[in-house]
């Protein structure tokens, strides 16, 4: 594997600060898939013609409060300027809503567009930009994930990222249908667009 670096960090933490803050954040199997996701991001971008290393920074950090306690999780929610309707969510939500806010204050990354890639990257969205997709479709077929159907979601994404999104969207949906889970509303409105691409 080469030596994780970032040109450019957004923050006025070095490349080594973040990567060393991230590590203390999770534990080993959670980092080493957030290394592979900005690897996985890194492709994307260069195959869509986006800043390679804006998206492995993005992919890098996208899981950075997965980990976060849920009681954090509420303290911030119920203090910061969040949706109160979240606390009837849990984590798998609220790592990438949620989650920017501990990217913000942990990290003092306060890019823009690398914090939206984070927030719709547990739910996807109606509107997604090139950064959202890479992020996105980067966690859902990273080389570490096996599941049934993985193979076909790497193959349309590479071809074409936007038909991967909608790929996704569908998988998700049916997984959480299958399990009888609620569903987050955002994650459905997102499929009814993405599915027509």
């Amino acid at each position: 594997m080469t030596k994780l670096t970032f040109k450019k960090t957004y923050s006025p933490l070095s490349s080594d600060e973040i990567i060393a803050k991230e590590k203390a954040n999770m534990d080993k199997k959670r980092f080493e898939h957030c290394v592979r996701v900005s690897e996985t991001a890194r492709k994307l971008a260069k195959l869509n013609h986006y800043d390679e290393d804006k998206a492995a920074l993005a992919g890098f950090v996208h899981d950075y409060a997965k980990q976060v306690p849920v009681e954090e999780y509420c303290k911030v929610i119920k203090e910061q300027d969040f949706d109160k309707d979240l606390l009837n969510w849990n984590r798998a939500i609220w790592h990438g809503i949620v989650g920017t806010y501990f990217i913000e204050h942990d990290l003092k990354i306060r890019d823009p567009e690398i914090l939206t890639a984070v927030r719709r990257h547990t739910t996807g969205d109606t509107e997604m930009t090139m950064l959202d997709k890479i992020v996105f479709m980067a966690d859902f077929i990273e080389p570490g994930r096996d599941f049934p159907g993985v193979d076909e979601a790497r193959k349309i994404t590479y071809a074409n990222i936007d038909e991967g999104v909608g790929y996704q969207l569908a998988h998700t949906l049916e997984f959480l249908v299958e399990k009888r889970n609620r569903i987050y509303p955002r994650t459905i409105a997102a499929y009814n667009v993405w599915s027509t691409k």
